[in-house]
């Protein structure tokens, strides 16, 4: 389903699954998708859904249990904060100048990010950023396993970031392999999200106008590609007492793919309109979630926002825009819902 931008002359083309919903299902509240599943668009019923219980373990995105093992609230708090740390330190030091961001994106704009907080860390903590790791769970365990068992892990006190420091205080080959994995949960969404987040941006809206804010931008490419195109609640005796809808065996995904979109909630829904969060908060919007519901919001969102803020701003400084001669990106069904290999150049 292409959705087109005119005054760009750019297409974006979603993935057959991501079209068909919208094809489907646009401006519908709550709606059989498979036999076992129920899909939730409405605002007023992913409210209620949401905010009926807690995510479990399973449920959430980045803190699953690893490996078989699993990773309490407090440990998983415990290493946002320290993520969280590193990320400020980042942010606290003088602005990066030189930087050449033309190429690929999201990938430049990763890699950019890997460097900016983490660059002190050794490569063997630094590869585990590598967005290939993301084509199979094998290939990630392989990474780790080999960093995890080779002589010369990193001590103690050395000049590491907060959360190369948490890893080098592992000891022994599981410990070091289970270090591992949670320093890669911790820190392959913060690079991976915000790149992709840029790319979007850029790829729907630029170029901007000089008085359009990047937070306003940022905002709108949240609302028209939102990183999580779902949010999933497996089957819960809760939400068959809040709507009839809904079985007793039934998995529920709130779609915030819908409901971004929803017209009856947004003005021009389809379009790039960043002036439109000059009168919308968007912690209390109807139907806004990308980073979950009022009731447990992402971890990780007081990172998103100044850290995409910098990249976009280094983008717009420097000059770039999405090469001309590219019209049409793709939206693949993989990972955060993101447009694909846009390429970024000096403008003419």
């Amino acid at each position: 389903m292409p959705l087109s931008s005119e005054p760009r002359a750019r297409t974006t083309v979603l993935a057959p699954r991501l079209a068909a919903l919208l094809r489907d299902h646009l401006g519908q509240d709550v709606f059989r998708l498979e036999p076992d599943t129920v899909g939730v668009a409405g605002p007023e019923a992913a409210d209620r859904i949401l905010a009926a219980r807690r995510a479990t373990e399973t449920e959430r995105p980045t803190f699953k249990p690893l490996h078989g093992r699993s990773i309490s609230r407090t440990e998983a708090s415990a290493v946002t904060r320290t993520i969280g740390g590193d990320v400020r330190d980042a942010l606290a030091r003088p602005r990066p100048k030189d930087v050449d961001l033309s190429g690929v994106w999201p990938l430049t704009g990763h890699l950019f990010l890997r460097d900016l907080i983490l660059g002190r860390d050794p490569y063997r903590l630094r590869m585990l950023m590598s967005r290939n790791l993301e084509l199979t769970t094998w290939l990630t365990w392989s990474v780790i396993g080999v960093g995890a068992a080779l002589p010369g892990w990193p001590r103690p006190g050395g000049d590491l970031t907060a959360l190369g420091e948490r890893a080098a205080g592992a000891v022994g080959y599981q410990q070091r392999r289970y270090a591992m994995g949670m320093y890669r949960r911790a820190a392959a969404p913060v690079c991976f999200t915000i790149s992709t987040l840029v790319a979007n941006a850029l790829w729907l809206g630029a170029p901007f106008a000089a008085g359009v804010s990047n937070r306003n931008i940022i905002l709108e490419s949240l609302r028209l590609l939102p990183p999580s195109w779902n949010i999933l609640r497996n089957a819960s005796p809760e939400y068959p007492a809040l709507d009839a809808r809904i079985g007793a065996d039934d998995d529920v995904l709130v779609l915030p793919l819908l409901s971004h979109r929803d017209p009856a909630l947004w003005d021009e829904p389809d379009a790039f309109r960043p002036e439109r969060w000059d009168t919308l908060d968007p912690d209390t919007t109807p139907g806004y979630l990308p980073f979950g519901h009022s009731s447990e919001r992402c971890w990780g969102r007081h990172m998103v926002m100044p850290l995409a803020e910098l990249l976009l701003d280094l983008v717009r400084d420097a000059g770039l825009v999405v090469d001309p001669a590219q019209h049409t990106a793709r939206v693949p069904l993989l990972g955060l819902l993101g447009v694909a290999d846009v390429r970024l150049v000096k403008a003419g």
